[in-house]
């Protein structure tokens, strides 16, 4: 999958100052990330001699041994790909430093000192390092060869994978040198070290490597030295951590009396793509820097990393219910403000029985109550039709009665009728026409009605429908401010069971209207009253849609990318083929679909994505779709093979 990488944090289980011993644990977890497919595998502070070897690092024996281990090391890497980066102390013009060795096929390709040396309590390390910081544009001999020294350079293998290395303490500045390295273009930061063990002092840590790959919108790779360390004075529990964008991917369990390795995929294509859509990078002299190449890395053949299918919906509970909280203060908040602004009294609604128009309802329920309204100032309206069910025309009027709204019944029928009659539709033809006239009489009634009682139209369509243009135009597309447009129907499902709980005397109501399948209702029902017309089996299913949605508009992704990601997240519950078959239909209608996006009524954003014209989506109606689609081809035959 392109821009998908298998990198790898591994903690040896050392003896302090056997350099012999250190390395051969060390080659045997090299072995072990390169069969994996890992691109990288990363190592401790000071992974070849130890960190807690004190004094002996001014032992001239010691540093032998390092060098003949730094050899061992890159002989072992001749016939793999993957690069390996180690902790060392290198000798360089009288003075002493803290590194790390990045090695792949059998080459040295840099080496960049600690800049942050840490003096203060348990750390002593300036009586044995000096900073690297005034090192640039440097070299070392190194064992024969000229190697680049210094902390000004950063590593590429490709147009994604570029990665930049900071030690230990550089973490804890007040600005990283990771930070300057995102910025220059790296977008995978590699921290060794040799963090001791205190009360909650991992948690610290590992807020520190989820924030700062956050705030660089980068992945971070940490590795800390383990359990092999002296224990004179200090514990090391052997801390390994993959982070991506403020997500922990992979961590392991510390205090390991063996060699651990930890791995997990990262997607430096969507972090690149995210830096470009969403943050706020600065330009940056790119002078600061020395790019080494690298070679090609492994490209992950199985990839095992967790997509959710369901990226709009928390997956823990409580987390969940926080949002939902959070997303209901929001839309009820911005209603109430538009209120303040027009001075109208009523909030007209159509109430249908379906999940939208009765999230939309809950809303205004919750505004009234910030306005100090009664819900009385609800007009909620029902209008059946040819297709109006017996199910959502008594959950539609129960609900409305019991939460105590104004509420009205009209009947759409011979209003549709008269209006055949006037265009010369024939009312047995059940095609567009027939169904648009539908929702455009409701429409018309709720305009009206608003301008006759001094009243807002609450529009109730959500996000995944306006994406898909699952709406008529000045129609149910229309309304004069629109609470659910950017929320999606997968987490309004979640929306209206959360409120289950909060509005107690409709909780059966709510609950069956959740179970209730998604419709229009612009078809007649069956001969026995019954849902006819089933929304997701036409366009197809919402969790799909929403996937797509959000992986298109948040990262850009290209629609073979799409493809890929799909089938991991669904590998359980759809095929490739249904796959491929809903994410052409959902392109398809996406593009056509847009005149209909370009003038939609305003309305308060909650999540990362909106499709408003006037905020995150601007984009021509007539843009034209083949090349997004020949894309899903090549993506779809490329997965065949």
């Amino acid at each position: 999958m392109e821009g998908m990488y298998r990198v790898a944090a591994a903690v040896p289980m050392l003896k302090v100052a056997d350099v012999k011993y250190n390395v051969e644990q060390m080659i045997l977890l090299l072995q072990t990330a390169a069969e994996n497919d890992a691109a990288l595998v990363l190592f401790p502070e000071l992974s070849l001699t130890g960190y807690t070897c004190g004094d002996l690092f001014f032992q001239q024996s010691l540093l032998k041994d390092q060098l003949d281990g730094i050899e061992t090391l890159r002989k072992a890497t001749e016939k793999t790909f993957t690069i390996v980066v180690a902790g060392a102390a290198i000798r360089h013009d009288n003075r002493t430093y803290n590194c790390a060795v990045i090695i792949q096929r059998g080459q040295v390709m840099g080496i960049v000192p600690k800049i942050y040396i840490p003096n203060y309590k348990e750390f002593y390390e300036k009586r044995w390092f000096s900073s690297g910081a005034d090192l640039e544009d440097a070299e070392l001999f190194l064992n024969g060869d000229w190697v680049p020294f210094g902390t000004d350079y950063i590593f590429e293998a490709d147009d994604y994978f570029k990665f930049g290395v900071e030690i230990c303490e550089d973490l804890w500045a007040v600005i990283p040198p990771s930070s300057h390295q995102s910025i220059a273009g790296t977008c995978i930061s590699l921290n060794l070290s040799a963090s001791n063990e205190l009360v909650a002092k991992s948690e610290y840590r590992r807020d520190l490597v989820t924030h700062q790959s956050a705030r660089c919108v980068s992945a971070y790779i940490y590795s800390s030295s383990g359990v092999g360390e002296s224990t004179t004075d200090l514990v090391f529990g052997g801390h390994a951590m993959i982070a991506e964008n403020g997500l922990m991917l992979e961590e392991n369990e510390r205090f390991q009396r063996k060699n651990d390795i930890i791995f997990a995929e990262i997607d430096c294509q969507k972090l690149m793509s995210t830096r470009v859509i969403e943050s706020s990078y600065p330009s940056y002299d790119m002078e600061r820097y020395n790019v080494v190449s690298l070679a090609a890395v492994p490209q992950a053949k199985d990839i095992k990393r967790f997509v959710d299918p369901h990226p709009f919906v928390p997956s823990n509970d409580a987390l969940r219910d926080q949002r939902c909280e959070e997303i209901f203060n929001i839309q009820s908040s911005a209603l109430a403000k538009r209120f303040d602004h027009t001075g109208l009294e009523k909030a007209i609604i159509g109430i249908s029985g379906g999940l939208d128009s009765t999230l939309a309802l809950l809303v205004c329920c919750k505004t009234m109550k910030l306005l100090g309204k009664d819900n009385s100032d609800i007009i909620a309206v029902t209008m059946p039709g040819y297709g109006t069910s017996d199910r959502t025309y008594e959950n539609a009027v129960d609900l409305c009665k019991k939460l105590g709204t104004d509420f009205r019944e009209v009947s759409i029928v011979d209003a549709c009728d008269q209006h055949f009659k006037d265009i010369g539709h024939d009312p047995e033809l059940l095609d567009i026409t027939y169904q648009n006239v539908q929702a455009r009489e409701r429409t018309q009634i709720l305009m009206n009605m608003a301008n006759k009682h001094a009243g807002l139209v609450i529009g109730t369509g959500d996000l995944s429908e306006m994406a898909l243009g699952w709406c008529t135009y000045n129609g149910d597309h229309m309304s004069m401010y629109a609470v659910n447009n950017s929320v999606p129907k997968t987490l309004i499902k979640y929306l209206v069971k959360w409120a289950a709980d909060q509005f107690e005397i409709v909780r059966d109501r709510l609950l069956d209207i959740l179970d209730t399948p998604i419709t229009p209702e612009l078809l007649p029902t069956d001969k026995e009253g019954a849902i006819a017309q089933h929304t997701e089996k036409e366009i197809g299913p919402f969790e799909l849609h929403d996937f797509f949605l959000y992986h298109v508009i948040k990262y850009g992704a290209a629609p073979s990318k799409v493809l890929q990601l799909a089938e991991l997240a669904y590998k359980e519950s759809y095929s490739s083929e249904l796959i491929e078959h809903w994410l052409t239909v959902f392109y398809k209608r996406f593009f056509s679909q847009q005149f209909k996006r370009s003038c939609i009524p305003d309305g308060p954003k909650v999540g990362s994505i909106s499709l408003s014209p006037r905020g995150d989506w601007r984009m021509p109606s007539d843009a034209v779709v083949q090349g997004w689609l020949d894309d899903i081809d090549r993506g779809f035959e490329s997965n065949g093979d």
